[in-house]
């Protein structure tokens, strides 16, 4: 199955399985020199997809949090472990907090076992930032809400928090040596390029390993000028429903079909007349206009 991994999901301390998944990758593919970085560390346990590698198999990690208050309990999660690397930073693309600084300021090894990604919004431009270190396994959050076949990435803004496709972090993996080898509700799972034969799957095509879309959201158009939308109809982390109505671009008593035949023999005859008139095509600029008009 392309997407056994998943069938390994498991929390300790992670959300949707991750410390399983992350477990059997590394059954696989083999530890390395069991170091770990995540990137969004909170207070050290929650959601966290690297407490169970440091607290309970003996691995190294470098754990990065923002927010000053997080980060005072993840200092007290770690106490007394001199393997793990506690660091107040808000990393950026460039500076002294661009990922790349940051980590050399640990003892953490260039070809290090696991990256952990999770900062709501900028994850795909830190990473694609980071350039003297290559992790041997990537764990991204991805926007989950964006359907498969969609590439959209967010600005390269640290103030701005969107989130990015599952196929732009595919397509930046492949850049950088990585191949996508499982992806759960809001997590991918990659592994460099070299390692890849070793996960044993066929297809890692994203529909192949991306099967659960519960909180994709589509919008498509008709042709009278009508939007809808389809699949998950809320926002998803406001928790608040999407109002149709609000999101039309013509107000109802203008969608219409602008090259509709109409089914009343009499009415067509006499459009064929007017069109034929030499001052149809004033009508028709006036009548543009006023629609114009009406749609603002």
């Amino acid at each position: 199955m392309p997407n056994d991994l998943l069938s390994f999901a498991r929390n300790v301390t992670s959300q949707h399985g991750e410390d399983g998944i992350i477990e059997r990758i590394f059954q696989i593919i083999g530890e390395g020199e069991k170091w770990c970085v995540e990137l969004g560390a909170l207070n050290g346990t929650h959601d966290s997809n690297v407490w169970h590698l440091v607290k309970e198999k003996g691995w190294s990690g470098v754990l990065i949090e923002a927010d000053k208050t997080q980060f005072e309990r993840l200092q007290k999660e770690y106490a007394g472990i001199d393997r793990a690397h506690c660091i107040s930073a808000f990393v950026s693309f460039e500076g002294e907090d661009a990922l790349d600084r940051v980590f050399a300021r640990t003892p953490l090894p260039k070809d290090f076992d696991l990256f952990s990604l999770d900062i709501d919004g900028n994850e795909y431009h830190v990473w694609e930032s980071l350039a003297d270190y290559r992790p041997r396994v990537v764990v991204v959050e991805f926007n989950q809400t964006i359907p498969n076949d969609v590439t959209f990435i967010q600005p390269r803004d640290m103030r701005v928090f969107q989130g990015t496709s599952l196929r732009a972090f595919i397509e930046l993996g492949k850049r950088k040596g990585y191949e996508l080898v499982a992806a759960n509700e809001v997590n991918a799972f990659f592994v460099r390029k070299e390692l890849f034969l070793k996960c044993g799957i066929t297809d890692n095509s994203i529909d192949a390993l991306h099967t659960d879309r519960q909180y994709q959201t589509k919008l498509f158009q008709l042709y009278d000028g009508t939007l809808r939308i389809s699949g998950y109809d809320r926002l998803l982390w406001h928790n608040l429903p999407i109002d149709i109505e609000k999101l039309q671009v013509l107000p109802r008593r203008a969608r219409r079909y602008p090259a509709h035949i109409d089914e009343n023999s009499a009415v067509r005859t006499f459009k064929y007349w007017a069109r034929k008139l030499p001052f149809y095509p004033f009508v028709q600029r006036m009548r543009k206009l006023r629609m114009q008009s009406v749609w603002k």
